[in-house]
C-alpha cells in the first residue's frame, strides 16, 4: 500500500502542497528507520524500550489481565454545549465523538467498540485521529477493523489524523464512506440553516495543521466547530474564532494513579485541557480520554470512552 502521484496530487491540494509533502517524508523516514531519531523532541509512542519495560512490569505485577479488561470496557459520556449563536435548527443536534481507536492494538478492542455505539442516538460521527497502533509498518489490520465498525455508525462519519495515521490510509477509508478533513471545513446543513466542521492534521508529531486554510471557507458570522487530533492548538483555536474543539490524543493519561491523576498526557497542552470539558476565551472544548489503548493494552483508573455532544441553543 502507497500514495501514488495521483493520491499525492489529491492530497496536495487538500492539505496543502508543503504539508503534504512534509508528511509524506517524515512518514517515509519512519518507515526506513522504524523510529523518529531525527525529529527534535521526545515522543513516548515511538520509545520502543518504554514499550517493552511497560509490558514487562504489566506482567510481573500480575496486572496485565485486570488492565486489559479495563480496557474494554467503554462508557458512555454526554456532553451538552451551549452555543448561543447556533442556528435554531441545530438546537439538539448530536454528535458522537471516537478518538484514539488503535484498531489493531489487541483483541476484542473492535467488538467492543462495535457494542458500545451500536444503538446511540446521533446525527453524525466525529472521529479525532489514530486508527492504527504504531506509528510505521502495516496499516491493512486497522483498516479492517475500522470496515467492521463503519456499518454500526449513524449518518455522515467525518475525521482528522492523528500521529499514528498514515497517508496511506485515505484511500481506504474514504472508499468506506469516511470524509478526512486536512485543513479543510465542510457545512451542516438541516433545511436553509448550516454550521461549519473543520478539521486539521495533526499538530503532534507532524505539525501539519493549518488553521487558516482549515477556516478559509467559513462564513465570517457562522458557528464554527474544530477537529484537531490533540488539543496542543487551543490558543490557535480559539483565536481563529471556532466555538468548540473537540480532540483526544492524550488518552487522559490512560494509565493514572487512584483519584484519575494521570502520569503522563503526551502533550505540551496544560493538563485542564487534557480530558474533559474545558474553555479558553471564547472557545470550549472536550478533550477525549480515547476509546482504545496505545503502548500496552491497559487502563487503569482512566476508563475508555465514547462522547456524544448534544448542541444547544
Amino acid at each position: 500500500m502507497h500514495v501514488d502521484s495521483t493520491e499525492q496530487c489529491f492530497l496536495e491540494q487538500r492539505l496543502g502542497r508543503h504539508y503534504c509533502q512534509l508528511r509524506l517524508s517524515l512518514e517515509a523516514e519512519r518507515e526506513y528507520r522504524g523510529s523518529d531519531k531525527n525529529r527534535q523532541g521526545f515522543f513516548i509512542e515511538h520509545w520502543e524500550g518504554g514499550r517493552s519495560l511497560i509490558r514487562l512490569a504489566l506482567r510481573l505485577s500480575l496486572m496485565q489481565p485486570l488492565g486489559r479488561r479495563n480496557a474494554r470496557a467503554l462508557r458512555i459520556h454526554h456532553n451538552d454545549v451551549a452555543l448561543p449563536r447556533l442556528p435554531p435548527a441545530f438546537h439538539g443536534y448530536t454528535l458522537l465523538h471516537l478518538s484514539d481507536l488503535h484498531l489493531d492494538m489487541g483483541p476484542g478492542l473492535v467488538e467492543a467498540l462495535i457494542e458500545t455505539v451500536r444503538g446511540l442516538d446521533y446525527d453524525a460521527c466525529v472521529i479525532t485521529g489514530d486508527f492504527r497502533a504504531k506509528t510505521y509498518g502495516p496499516c491493512q489490520a486497522a483498516l479492517d477493523g475500522m470496515a467492521k465498525i463503519y456499518p454500526h455508525l449513524k449518518g455522515s462519519v467525518y475525521a482528522v489524523f492523528g500521529n499514528h495515521d498514515s497517508l496511506r490510509m485515505v484511500q481506504p477509508l474514504e472508499d468506506l464512506g469516511l470524509r478526512l478533513l486536512f485543513n479543510e471545513a465542510v457545512a451542516l446543513r438541516r433545511g436553509d440553516q448550516a454550521i461549519y466542521l473543520a478539521g486539521v492534521d495533526d499538530p503532534h508529531y507532524y505539525r501539519t495543521d493549518n488553521l487558516e486554510k482549515a477556516g478559509a471557507a467559513i462564513p465570517e458570522n457562522a458557528v464554527a466547530l474544530l477537529l484537531s487530533h490533540s488539543p496542543a492548538i487551543y490558543r490557535q483555536a480559539a483565536g481563529a474564532g471556532f466555538d468548540l474543539m473537540l480532540s483526544g490524543h492524550t488518552h487522559g493519561g490512560q494509565i493514572c494513579l487512584p483519584g484519575g491523576f494521570p502520569l503522563y498526557v503526551n502533550t505540551g497542552a496544560p493538563r485542564r485541557y487534557c480530558r474533559g470539558t474545558w474553555r479558553y476565551h471564547g472557545l470550549q472544548g472536550y478533550t477525549s480520554s480515547g476509546s482504545g489503548v496505545s503502548i500496552a493494552d491497559a487502563r487503569f483508573n482512566c476508563p475508555p470512552e465514547v462522547t456524544l455532544h448534544r448542541l444547544l441553543h
